[in-house]
């Protein structure tokens, strides 16, 4: 994929997002497919007609849209984002494209935290995509973080995967480095607190940035979880993430999976 189409989308994606602030029709009725829009947040139906349908709700509560970060990794786009609607928000949007269309729709959102452990923000950081060249091998390794550690518990790995305590770290309640996700861990231990990544579903990167897609539990209810990592040096250097409680059957409006 040129560079070239590789804006075009992003372009579109961000009208698409921008288009929730500002209720004007036109990026919706141009870039998602009319007839051909599965919608994977289950709080909308399927179609580009909810999406049109709920632009004079969101501008009438007052709904703001900053679009802080954007990866492109072949017809995938995400968008990292701060919303305001019913207050601020973090939010993560994965487009996919088709033929130029915007096909399908995963999204993940939670309330911002102002003051973090880390005294970072839950968004704030590098913006810059480097090292393209290792696209492939950082996605790699992203992938193999999640599966030994969130999944597979291994923590005898965990320091394999860190420049010693060097780790920047935008989890609301998470400190900065290797150590402040240790005292984490064992917090929630002492809380009896459990949470449990049971599946990766999307592994989505460009450069040095990766973003995970997974699925788990939080004392057994159902979450997904959204981790964007930065690369560095072939290590994991800094974090961000979205966890969103996954809604019951009987509240959802669409029958597609969340992942």
């Amino acid at each position: 994929m040129t560079l070239e189409h590789q804006n075009e989308l992003v372009l579109k994606a961000i009208a698409v997002l921008e288009s929730l602030e500002s209720g004007h029709p036109e990026a919706i009725m141009n870039y998602i497919h009319p007839d051909h829009y599965i919608q994977h947040n289950q709080a909308l139906p399927d179609g580009s007609a909810a999406m049109l349908g709920a632009l004079k709700h969101l501008k009438e509560v007052g709904t703001k849209v900053s679009i802080q970060r954007t990866l492109v990794d072949g017809n995938f786009v995400v968008l990292h984002s701060i919303y305001d609607f019913h207050g601020p928000k973090i939010g993560f949007d994965i487009f996919r494209f088709e033929n130029g269309f915007i096909v399908e729709h995963w999204d993940n959102l939670q309330d911002m935290v102002e003051k973090t452990p880390s005294n970072h923000t839950m968004i704030d950081g590098p913006v810059t995509i480097k090292d393209i060249d290792k696209t492939d091998t950082n996605k790699a390794y992203v992938k193999c973080f999640v599966e030994d550690i969130m999944i597979g518990n291994n923590r005898d790995l965990l320091t394999t995967y860190f420049d010693g305590d060097q780790y920047i770290q935008h989890d609301p309640h998470i400190a900065d480095g290797l150590s402040g996700l240790v005292a984490a861990v064992k917090a929630l231990e002492e809380q009896h607190i459990e949470m449990q990544y049971t599946h990766v579903h999307q592994v989505i990167g460009q450069g040095d940035f990766v973003l995970t897609v997974s699925e788990g539990l939080i004392n057994g209810d159902p979450n997904a979880f959204y981790d964007l990592f930065r690369v560095e040096n072939g290590k994991i250097a800094e974090h961000w993430d979205v966890i969103e409680p996954i809604l019951p059957p009987e509240n959802r409006k669409n029958s597609n999976r969340r992942f």
